[in-house]
């Protein structure tokens, strides 16, 4: 078989990869990101989140919007519109809570935990069956008890709002 041999099944292996290639692309619902969105679903709707907890951090709705709509936008190839969208997603910031985790001898906390609670409900106006009606979501990060939330709260919310994006991300467009 030789040389021309070798040419041939070379050949035969491009155009194989290639076929796969595009068949895993026509379908329409995987992507190398991780994500599972239909071929005719374009545009993405994420709205402003509620504020509803009871202690207030009046930058978290804000901070948990804009870092869920630059994921879809880094992560996706969805076109996000105001209104109306294929895929839309709302939420509310429900919980904003500090607890002692770890306690010394002397019954004094040593960790404290801020844990924000979200409730989102998303939408799939092409594939209702997808749909996620009342979704919660937690997450969490410990911190010294030594030092006031005040100090610390900027750092640990940005900690969790990654977490939270991640995981709505994750339960929405990569069904994870």
């Amino acid at each position: 078989m030789g040389w021309s041999g070798n040419l041939v099944r070379k050949l035969a292996m491009v155009i194989f990869m290639s076929a796969v290639a595009a068949g895993i692309q026509s379908c329409g619902i995987y992507s190398f990101t991780g994500t599972s969105i239909q071929f005719d679903v374009k545009t993405v709707t994420i709205n402003y989140f509620d504020y509803l907890a009871m202690k207030v951090n009046p930058s978290l709705s804000n901070q948990i919007t804009e870092a869920l709509q630059e994921k879809f936008l880094k992560l996706t190839k969805l076109e996000q519109v105001d209104m109306d969208g294929d895929l839309e997603i709302s939420g509310a910031v429900t919980g904003y809570d500090v607890k002692a985790t770890a306690v010394t001898a002397s019954e004094q906390a040593a960790t404290n935990r801020l844990t924000v609670t979200v409730k989102i409900s998303f939408t799939n106006r092409k594939y209702p069956e997808d749909d996620l009606p009342d979704k919660s979501f937690s997450a969490y990060a410990d911190f010294d008890a030594m030092q006031p939330l005040d100090a610390v709260e900027a750092s640990l919310c940005e900690e969790i709002v990654e977490q939270l994006c991640e995981d709505i991300f994750n339960a929405t467009v990569a069904r994870w």
